[in-house]
């Protein structure tokens, strides 16, 4: 797998990011050297507040504070190979999926989080992550969609699956901004193929096109949006949106799943609520 060596902020033509890789998954040892911060959300990338900002980024919590600061730009160039790496363990509840909502800002599938059914362990983590929530980051065009970045490349779209310390802390909050308190799997997401499992998601947004709107899911597996090969990077980091917490250790697979022209316009179409992400620029 790729291991990524620091994060921070700086210009985005300075072009120096530290990556492990690994042809595994594996585990990661945090290193204090500086990467290259690429924001990929507009609002993220305001110098001055304005009220032309969505009210999710007003305010002290929506400024970028540290040298860990996601996402990022991965330079394959410089990838490094990690021997000590162990194998990444995923083991997902299909009967701890809750529901689907629109949080306002974009729409999250939701998971009982309160036993040790669903989550990651191994890789870079030392400890066990349940599996919380996850949800999607997509642009207003194909071109531009995802958060991060390989080789300035950008895809379609995002797939974050968040984690949190289950052994460390006593909930997701206090995670949140605790050390190692989060772990969030990262999928690129390209066109292709028709998705199967994502379609049982994609049919029911329809349902939630008003903030808090909820809709039942019913049993679903997230690792099936996993793409088959297993190696990633990673690296630690912060949120990508408020607070921007740097407790964030990131596990990014390096293939991408590809889903249908259709369904990924069924889910920019149904949910205009996320125009807000979608004005993607770069520092």
């Amino acid at each position: 797998m790729l291991r990524l060596l620091g994060s921070g902020r700086s210009h985005p033509k300075s072009s120096g990011l530290s990556v492990l890789v690994k042809q595994m998954w594996g585990t990661l040892r945090s290193h204090p050297l500086r990467l290259e911060r690429w924001c990929s959300q507009g609002p993220c990338v305001q110098r001055k507040r304005n009220d032309a900002l969505h009210a999710f980024w007003k305010g002290p919590a929506s400024v970028p504070g540290g040298a860990r600061q996601s996402p990022i730009n991965i330079r394959w160039k410089d990838s490094v190979y990690d021997p000590r790496l162990k194998p990444l363990r995923v083991s997902y509840d299909s009967a701890a999926c809750l529901y689907v909502w629109n949080t306002g800002y974009l729409f999250q599938v939701e998971f009982d989080d309160s036993a040790e059914g669903s989550g990651i362990s191994g890789g870079p983590l030392e400890n066990h992550y349940r599996l919380k929530q996850f949800h999607f980051h997509w642009g207003a065009v194909n071109e531009w969609g995802s958060e991060h970045t390989v080789d300035d490349h950008v895809y379609p779209a995002e797939l974050h699956l968040v984690h949190w310390n289950a052994v460390k802390y006593q909930n997701y909050t206090e995670a949140v901004m605790g050390e190692d308190g989060l772990a969030v799997v990262g999928v690129f997401l390209k066109l292709g193929a028709h998705h199967e499992a994502l379609q049982k998601l994609v049919a029911v947004l329809p349902d939630i096109k008003h903030k808090d709107a909820r809709a039942a899911l019913g049993p679903f597996q997230p690792s099936c949006l996993l793409p088959a090969c297993q190696d990633y990077w990673t690296y630690p980091g912060s949120l990508t949106t408020p607070p921007l917490s740097e407790s964030v250790t990131w596990i990014i697979h390096k293939k991408p799943t590809e889903v249908a022209q259709d369904q990924l316009a069924r889910v920019s179409r149904d949910h205009v609520f996320c125009t807000w992400l979608k004005k993607r620029r770069r520092w």
